[in-house]
């Protein structure tokens, strides 16, 4: 239908540019920022829901023609979605969308207990919890992933292959090491990813790192462990989770070369938490001669805890073997699809020598019977049809670039910090030059509308003051940004 209309003196007036799609204007576009506007009205239908996860968009050259602009305008807004992982090219199918952005954190209720200074310089048990809770505009905490690049269309499909052959007997209670399918398919994974040779008997699923720390300190504390030392700086979480369970953590310094093991020697502690593959939160990498002398002391009766939390993540080195395919004997392997997926699934696993086995697995079983099985069951047809792994490969590609974009906000905005760990993982920490207190800066960002985490909180020994900053969960134009407010925000405490 020809969208002219008759002028009053009886001419043909030129039909007005837009789309039925979205009722979409181009003149509601600012001048020069066409492709921007395109992406963000693309951006706040596919959040609300107007375009949902499955749907295709508009050709390129049929939304160009509704809209009058030319197709390089509608192929740039198209990239962008692609690039921040809400939409993917599927060929002759077209462009389809794959995921929701993330909704922004609610505002934090009037009762809800958030602290009047959300970074104390002695952090309690309930503080990521209540710093969690604190709204924010860009999140730039480690740890999380591209929470909307979740697979959903995989997931949803390996969900249906489960369920076309579960039979009635598979809804009942599972074994409390986990679902023989997903313990099969997570032996292979290690055994292709992290060199890791182990039966898919001695897996045992847990709801992730944190609780399988908890097992281990159960099993530990029984067989007369309770001194397990740990990097310095270090995991918070981690430490506060086996303080817990009422294990001592000493620290041991952590350099260039990854854990000192003379510190740990001389330490006395009969156990040693580790992050060898990617140093949480420095992102060194345990050097060669380090693991001879950490092989020598588990040798003479050391038992090491890896925490192997985001080693599949690396970007410019190769891949580092896990301590565990070395020393099977001395190492309890601990790992999770929280950094590959979503932390919402609960999803982990741990390797522990013979000796510990049947204590962590009563422990398991005393906990909570088991992690529910049909989303394992998912999970280990995902991994096992590939799925997992073509998710990898494009989380590593984009996290290439916003690490990339992050470093060089760093050095446009915060010229005299000092950036560690660029290799690998999701995050990126940096030293600071000056005596300002970290978490003074971090307070100062928060109340501009972004959130980071003081590095101070991760060690237990003086150190320089700075920042650990988490990269993968957003697009390049937000990392600028949140960095550009970090550079005032220091700037306002010197």
């Amino acid at each position: 239908m020809s969208r002219a209309k008759p002028a009053p003196d009886g001419r043909t007036k030129a039909a007005v540019p837009g789309s039925d799609f979205l009722h979409l204007d181009v003149t509601d576009a600012p001048p020069g920022g066409r492709a921007d506007w395109l992406a963000g009205r693309l951006r706040a239908a596919i959040a609300d829901g107007r375009i949902p996860v499955g749907s295709r968009l508009p050709a390129t050259r049929v939304l160009a023609a509704d809209l009058g602009v030319s197709r390089g305008v509608v192929v740039e807004a198209y990239q962008r979605m692609v690039e921040e992982g809400h939409v993917a090219g599927r060929g002759r199918g077209g462009t389809v969308v794959v995921a929701a952005p993330a909704v922004p954190p609610a505002p934090v209720p009037a009762a809800a207990p958030v602290p009047a200074r959300p970074f104390p310089p002695a952090p309690g048990t309930d503080i990521f919890d209540a710093v969690r809770a604190a709204p924010a505009r860009i999140d730039l905490t480690p740890g999380v992933p591209d929470l909307a690049a979740f697979p959903r269309a995989d997931w949803l499909r390996a969900e249906r292959t489960v369920l076309r052959h579960l039979v009635a007997s598979d809804f009942g209670y599972g074994d409390p090491r986990g679902a023989p399918a997903l313990r099969r398919a997570v032996a292979t994974w290690l055994a292709r990813y992290r060199g890791v040779t182990v039966d898919p008997a001695d897996v045992i699923v847990t709801t992730g790192v944190s609780q399988a720390l908890g097992l281990l300190a159960q099993a530990l504390r029984g067989a007369g462990i309770t001194r397990v030392a740990v990097e310095d700086p270090g995991s918070l979480g981690v430490r506060q989770q086996l303080n817990n369970w009422r294990v001592e953590t000493p620290p041991v310094p952590v350099d260039a070369a990854g854990v000192r093991v003379a510190d740990l020697v001389a330490c006395g502690a009969p156990a040693v938490m580790l992050t060898p593959a990617h140093q949480f939160p420095t992102g060194v990498v345990l050097d060669g001669d380090r693991r001879r002398q950490l092989a020598a002391w588990a040798r003479a009766g050391g038992l090491v805890i890896e925490d192997d939390y985001d080693a599949e993540h690396r970007y410019d080195r190769p891949p580092v073997p896990a301590l565990r395919a070395t020393l099977p004997e001395s190492v309890c392997y601990a790992g999770s699809v929280s950094k590959l997926l979503a932390p919402a699934l609960r999803i982990g696993w741990l390797l522990v020598p013979d000796r510990h086995r049947a204590a962590v697995v009563d422990a398991r079983r005393n906990a909570d019977l088991g992690n529910a099985v049909l989303p394992q069951l998912v999970l280990a047809e995902l991994m096992t049809s590939g799925g997992l792994e073509r998710q990898l490969r494009l989380l590593r590609r984009r996290h290439v670039r916003r690490r990339d974009a992050m470093i060089a906000a760093i050095a446009r905005h915060l010229p005299g910090a000092t950036v560690h760990g660029a290799a690998a993982g999701l995050h990126l920490t940096v030293t600071l030059d000056g005596d300002v207190p970290d978490t003074d800066v971090a307070t100062a960002a928060l109340e501009r509308g972004v959130k980071v985490q003081p590095l101070s909180w991760h060690r237990q020994r003086p150190g320089p003051p700075g920042l650990v900053l988490g990269y993968a969960a957003n697009p390049a134009t937000a990392i600028e940004e949140g960095v550009a407010v970090l550079g005032a925000a220091y700037r306002s405490r010197r």
